[in-house]
């Protein structure tokens, strides 16, 4: 067997509920998701990984802002790319030992990856995407001199926005295909990939792509037999948490955009992760299957996991 996996991780696959997402947290989990991985590794596929950086990409932000007054910050695209080194090195050194103790020698790269999206795109216009942590409008009002764009997040204070523009494809697209058919694991795209323009030259540009939408690329762009995004739920619901709620185990794509023209999906929680799966299928014509990162191999055997499939 040689079909390519793409699995995009979410962010329960470094921080759990209730951590305070130190680096010897994060690398536990790192290695609790590498003995998941190696077991697909096991069945002979060639893996593809990616990953959110939210809370990654989130501290590093505070850091920067903090140490503002004794050296430059880094731009917001500057620090994604900072989350990816980050996230992947965690990744990567669990998958190695994880290999290790399999028996299994097998290359493990990360590599870092910009996404073209373009400058046009509404999302520019209107950044809706929370990035940061919160604060009062006091302190917002002074964040509005930096140039930022601020908006109040109900409940809860004010915090940054920026955009999340549809990721076009992976720069590093290539480089990628040609290290998953010479046998590498490779971790790429992560946090949804370093936001570029390529105009007369490409060209950072502050913004967040949605890990999932861009994992989607990645996984159509590399020729993918299967799709998994691991979250934290097992399968996906209708009717989420009222009284006729339904949850999902295998749909038509036909059934999957109904239900997402519907609105059962947030816009900031599970509807990305099904548009993804929906683009994916129309696409290829191959299976995404939804599922939590502890049920991966499970759903892997139709077990378990929400399936999406072009006809049933």
């Amino acid at each position: 067997m040689s079909d390519i996996v793409t699995i995009a991780l979410g962010g329960n696959a470094l921080l759990q509920y209730g951590q305070r997402g130190t680096f010897e947290e994060q690398l536990a989990n790192a290695r609790v998701t590498a003995r998941q991985i190696v077991e697909l590794i096991r069945r002979g596929y060639k893996v593809v990984i990616t990953h959110g950086n939210g809370p990654q990409v989130g501290a590093i932000l505070l850091q920067q802002e903090a140490g503002a007054s004794q050296v430059p910050p880094m731009p917001l695209h500057a620090c994604g790319a900072m989350s990816q080194g980050l996230i992947g090195y965690m990744i990567q050194q669990s998958l190695i030992n994880e290999l290790r103790r399999a028996g299994i020698d097998m290359p493990v790269a990360t590599v870092v990856t910009q996404v073209l999206v373009d400058r046009k795109d509404q999302a520019f216009r209107n950044p809706t995407k929370f990035i940061g942590p919160w604060y009062s409008e006091e302190e917002a009002r002074e964040r509005d001199k930096l140039g930022w764009v601020m908006k109040y997040d109900v409940g809860k204070g004010w915090r940054r926005v920026v955009p999340s523009p549809d990721p076009i494809g992976q720069v590093e697209i290539e480089a990628v295909r040609r290290m998953v058919n010479a046998g590498i694991i490779v971790i790429a795209s992560g946090g949804g990939g370093i936001p570029v323009v390529d105009e007369e030259e490409l060209e950072g540009i502050d913004a967040v792509i949605d890990k999932d939408l861009a994992g989607e690329r990645l996984a159509s762009s590399l020729g993918s037999e299967l799709f998994m995004i691991l979250t934290d739920v097992e399968r996906v619901a209708v009717n989420f948490k009222k009284e006729n709620q339904i949850f999902l185990d295998t749909i038509s794509l036909d059934e999957a955009k109904r239900y997402y023209e519907e609105g059962h999906f947030p816009p900031g929680n599970m509807g990305p992760k099904v548009l993804a799966a929906i683009r994916f299928v129309e696409r290829t014509g191959k299976v995404a299957i939804i599922t939590s990162l502890d049920k991966a191999v499970e759903a892997l055997d139709g077990k378990t996991g929400t399936r999406i499939v072009s006809k049933r």
